[in-house]
Parts: structure tokens; C-alpha cells; sequence
């Protein structure tokens, strides 16, 4: 990409899109297009057509999606899959009918069936069921992977897809209503030390997950944007995982939390397993930075400065 293109970054709020703001910034990158949700939203079709005939961008990167983790999910499945789907859809059809010359739409790897073979290749998208606690939002990831596939056969559009792992890191979401799994241990374990009241956790503590810091997926998102062109999605991993137990213990480890750790096996635990399979992209030249205790530390000290509760 040109240093003086236009590139829009939709969602440049969230923890993704303000990173990717903040890497461009930093490269160089100096005519970069970004609207709150106030001043564009981008579920209405009339103005997301009337922004791209105004701005005319280059380059999308699509890091807007509403997330969430168990809870929020099992909650508002309607509005999971609904707003992704509107989101996605005016997104990618806009950036075709303004002749955009490359689009990257960043999925999720819970699109993935439940029980497929770990690690987790792109291929095994489609093989089996998905897990039933995320299944909207991976339908409707899903559903974007494979329009910008169609858009990509049918009018020869430049759109590519990446599927990050569990990602966290400065401005995450901390609401434990909605938050995923690394944030809310954060923020229960910093009340747990403030109040002293002892955190009770969701599950068994057994399923094991993979956590990329979002610094190492934004520069895994323009390495892709520089090098890859096709219709075959591309994982973003950091190539090992953890029990969610022990990722429990380092959390508390960064906190300072010293106290019991309780845990409530009536809650569901999710998919027992997602592991990626980076290789595809690591050819590309890239690998992650941060360990997953240097970047929990990094969270937390961004938590306690930024976030009160």
C-alpha cells in the first residue's frame, strides 16, 4: 500500500481497528479514513454508500464486528447474527462497487468446527458442526469469508480473509457481560485483590486456548495486505496454546492476586480445543513477538490506567 493511499479502517475504535490505526500511523501511512458509529453506521446500506462515494478509499480493512464471549453470545444470538451479516455485506459490496483495490476481512477462529483435528488448518472449514455457544457469530463470519470468495470469482475483486486466534491487548473490553475470556480473568482478579472476595470462575478450567496479542495480528494484517492475494483464508496464530487453568494462574500471577481460584462446572466450557495452524502465513515471513506473559502484564498495566470500575 502507498504511504499517501486511502486506507479506511472500519471499527477503528475497537481493540483491532485502534491498533491498525496506530501501526499505519506509525509506518507512515498518513490519509487513513475512520468514522465512529455515530457518525456512520455501518448496518444501514444507505450510509455506508454515501461515505464510499465521499471518500472514495483505496484499501479497507474490515476489524468492525460485534464480539463477545459465552455469555453475550448465548444472549443475543439475533443481534450476533443480524448486525455481523449487515455489517460484512455493505462493507464488501460497496468496497466492489467503488472499484476498492483491496479488501482484508479479519474473521474469528470459531468458525471452525468443534471438533476438528488440532492444529486447525484453513481446509477444515465447513467439515463438521460448529460449537453451539458461538454459532451465530461464526455463521455470520463464515458468511463473509465466502462473499468475498464469490466477489473475488464473479468480478475478479481483490478481498481477502484472515482468521486470528483469541486476541487481546490494549483497549480490550473488560465488560464482563460481554468481555472474552483474558479480559474478564483481569478484571475479576483485580476486584478479587480490592475487595477480597473470592472470584469464581466459568467451566472447568480444562479447554485449551491460543492468545495472540493484537499488536502481532496488526502486523500480521499488513503483511497479508503486502503479500497475500487469493481466495484461501489465512490463519493468524501464535502457534501454542494453554489450559485455560494455567492462563488463570498467570492472569492472577500479573494482578498480584494471591487467593483462591474457584471454579463453576455447571457453566459451559466451549469448544475443549482451538489450536491454529499458522503455517500458511508464517511462509509469509511472519511470526508473533510477545509471549503471552509479557502481554498479559502489558493488558493489565493498560487495564489499571485506563479502565475504572
Amino acid at each position: 500500500m502507498e504511504t499517501d493511499a486511502r486506507i479506511y479502517i472500519a471499527g477503528h475504535r475497537g481493540m483491532v481497528g485502534s491498533t491498525l490505526v496506530r501501526l499505519l500511523q506509525a509506518k507512515g501511512y498518513r490519509n487513513l479514513l475512520y468514522r465512529t458509529s455515530q457518525e456512520l453506521d455501518l448496518r444501514d446500506s444507505r450510509q455506508v454508500e454515501q461515505f464510499f462515494a465521499e471518500t472514495n478509499p483505496e484499501y479497507v480493512l474490515i476489524a468492525a464486528a460485534k464480539v463477545g464471549g459465552i455469555l453475550a453470545n448465548s444472549s443475543f444470538p439475533a443481534e450476533f447474527l443480524y448486525e455481523n451479516l449487515a455489517i460484512q455485506t455493505n462493507l464488501i459490496h460497496q468496497a466492489y462497487l467503488h472499484r476498492v483495490k483491496k479488501l482484508l476481512l479479519l474473521g474469528s477462529s470459531c468458525i471452525y468446527p468443534r471438533d476438528c483435528p488440532q492444529p486447525i488448518r484453513e481446509e477444515y472449514l465447513l467439515t463438521g458442526p460448529l460449537e453451539p455457544t458461538n454459532e451465530w457469530y461464526a455463521i455470520a463470519k463464515i458468511a463473509g469469508i465466502k462473499m468475498c470468495q464469490a466477489y473475488r470469482r464473479q468480478y475478479g475483486c481483490d478481498f481477502i480473509a484472515a482468521m486470528p486466534t483469541n486476541l487481546y491487548g490494549s483497549n480490550d473490553n473488560f465488560d464482563l457481560a460481554t468481555a472474552h475470556v483474558l479480559p474478564a480473568l483481569i478484571r475479576r482478579f483485580h476486584e478479587a485483590k480490592q475487595t477480597g472476595e473470592l472470584p469464581t470462575l466459568w467451566g472447568s478450567g480444562s479447554p485449551r486456548r491460543e492468545f495472540l496479542h493484537v499488536d502481532d495480528c496488526a502486523e500480521a494484517c499488513l503483511v497479508l495486505m503486502e503479500r497475500h492475494s487469493g481466495e484461501d483464508i489465512v490463519n493468524v496464530g501464535a502457534g501454542q496454546d494453554i489450559p485455560i487453568a494455567e492462563l488463570a494462574v498467570l492472569v492472577a500471577e500479573a494482578v498480584g492476586y494471591n487467593g483462591e481460584i474457584r471454579w463453576d462446572r455447571t457453566k459451559p466450557d466451549g469448544t475443549p480445543r482451538k489450536l491454529l495452524d499458522s503455517r500458511r502465513i508464517a511462509a509469509m515471513g511472519w511470526a508473533p513477538r510477545l509471549s503471552l506473559r509479557e502481554g498479559i502484564g502489558g493488558t493489565y498495566r493498560w487495564y489499571v490506567e485506563h479502565k475504572r470500575y
